[in-house]
């Protein structure tokens, strides 16, 4: 069976992948030249990489499509100018299950819930995290071996740990807190006069760095706010950079992005240890996240965590604890401001069931609309556009033969984009998520199977009661009329910002 279902050209404009640094000189390429070719001969050692051919195939299975390409280049140019507009040009064009390679590196993209299911459930263990101690990439950058990249043993002790943190009874505990940071914007809003101007995508960052920190750590930072919020945005970039780009040179080259990074982890760094120090001189228990991080031992040894491995893990949290939350936030009120039908009737439904209080968690439950807008917003601007995990040993998906060693890219934007699952598929109705329907792989925002996002949860809760409070408070006027750019850091963002005008109710 094929898949051949596509879709039109998504409105993604001109997204780019954020550039750090300058442009590098001669030297530099020269060295970025050799760092290739090394990276050619690790690769070919591995019998990771295929001589530039047109197509996969093996004796009685099916071919995977090539994309076309660049002979020594390949398909880096198109990924590098927009990689999801790649992505889903390369799903219309050539299908479900398509192979498509960045320079010497091969990959394989994964646009369907049927394929998907075959590799991250039925061969997870063929279908695995990528990571590398000795050269890491992407987020293990800046995470090293925290929840989201470890693997084996330490993440099944990491998850067992972290699920007791994010059970429903104790996220319900901690809406008091959501809700005192979400009002101390709004004040912070109101002190800034009638017809004040914010950028939207900042105000969330700020908001759910707030909560994050207060709601994990017991701490507040946003005395350090103006430092962590550049710093993390910088690391992400870089991280996103590394996962498409060969070229990119080791940490240990003092290129202008190497040192901007490095700077960067260096202050994220100096916030994490010092909330770990403090923690440590404090006598009284808080019964959060990081308690349960000072106070776990190994199962077999009995040895508590060192600070790198808590650091591993804070770092997880407060990175993609903000960020996730922060995009979601940005998009759907972005969306609810293009569309005034559906900003009616979420009024509607918040007037009537809240009369202008704050939700607790049995009102969160009868929210049933504000729930569909925040899934339709994921469905358009999916928190995490893909997912990528290495297949590490020959298999078979649906009769095609993919290779071991290669990377594969399990897209979640063409998923949530499809024809054949989401008619009209680029127009924001939130209405679709009011009909009972199985979506399990058709709608994957926050991933899926044993490696799914175990703060999803949290997170919902988290954005339906912001956006809940900011709503029933303000309507927030686009002072661009024109329509905002996606850009890939990692996550999905609205490129430069979001510009809105407060306007109280």
């Amino acid at each position: 069976m094929a898949f051949n279902v596509g879709y039109t050209n998504l409105p993604l404009k001109g997204s780019r992948i954020a550039r750090t640094g300058q442009e590098p000189t001669v030297s530099w390429l020269l060295f970025g030249l050799l760092h290739l070719i090394d990276a050619y001969a690790e690769l070919n050692a591995n019998e990771t990489v295929l001589k530039f051919p047109t197509v996969l195939t093996m004796p009685h299975n099916k071919t995977v499509p090539q994309v076309k390409g660049d002979f020594l280049l390949g398909n880096l140019s198109q990924m590098i100018a927009n990689p999801f507009q790649a992505l889903c040009d390369w799903q219309r064009d050539y299908g479900d299950l398509v192979s498509f390679r960045l320079a010497t590196r091969q990959f394989y993209l994964f646009s369907h819930p049927k394929l998907i299911e075959q590799a991250l459930i039925k061969q997870r263990d063929v279908f695995v995290k990528i990571y590398n101690p000795d050269k890491p990439t992407g987020l293990a950058l800046i995470l090293g071996q925290g929840l989201i990249t470890s693997q084996g043993d330490l993440w099944q002790r990491q998850r067992r740990l972290m699920q007791g943190v994010f059970q429903r009874s104790n996220i319900t505990s901690l809406l008091p807190q959501i809700a005192t940071a979400g009002n101390n914007m709004l004040d912070r809003w109101r002190q800034l006069g009638g017809g004040a101007q914010v950028n939207l995508s900042s105000e969330m960052t700020k908001l759910t760095l707030e909560v994050i920190t207060q709601t994990m750590f017991s701490t507040s930072v946003l005395d350090k706010i103006e430092r962590i919020a550049p710093s993390l945005d910088t690391l992400l970039r870089y991280a996103a950079k590394t996962i498409v780009s060969p070229l990119t040179l080791p940490l240990y080259v003092p290129t202008p992005a190497n040192r901007k990074f490095r700077e960067a982890l260096g202050i994220i760094d100096d916030v994490i240890y010092g909330i770990i120090e403090q923690r440590r001189k404090t006598s009284s228990a808080q019964n959060d996240l990081l308690d349960m991080l000072l106070k776990a031992r190994d199962d077999s040894s009995g040895e508590k965590m060192t600070d790198r491995q808590i650091r591993d893990e804070v770092i997880t949290i407060f990175s993609a604890g903000h960020e996730t939350t922060a995009n979601l936030l940005s998009w759907t009120l972005y969306l609810l401001a293009r569309h005034p039908d559906v900003l009616a009737k979420l009024h509607e439904e918040l007037d009537g069931l809240l009369q202008g209080k704050i939700p607790n968690a049995e009102d969160l439950q009868q929210l049933v609309y504000a729930r569909a807008i925040l899934n339709e917003s994921m469905r358009l601007r999916p928190p995490a556009g893909i997912l990528l995990r290495k297949v590490n040993k020959d298999t078979e998906v649906d009769g095609y033969f993919l290779k071991a060693g290669r990377p594969a890219i399990f897209s979640i934007f063409n998923l949530h984009h499809h024809a054949e699952f989401w008619p009209q598929s680029e127009q924001f109705d939130p209405q679709r998520f009011l009909i009972p329907e199985n979506r399990r792989f058709s709608f994957m925002p926050f991933g899926t199977g044993e490696r799914s996002c175990i703060a999803s949860h949290f997170a919902l809760l988290e954005a339906q009661l912001l956006l809940s409070m900011i709503v029933q408070r303000c309507d927030l006027q686009l002072l661009d009329k024109d329509e905002v750019e996606v850009e890939m850091a990692v996550t999905l963002r609205p490129k430069g910002g979001i510009p809105v005008r407060i306007k109280w109710r």
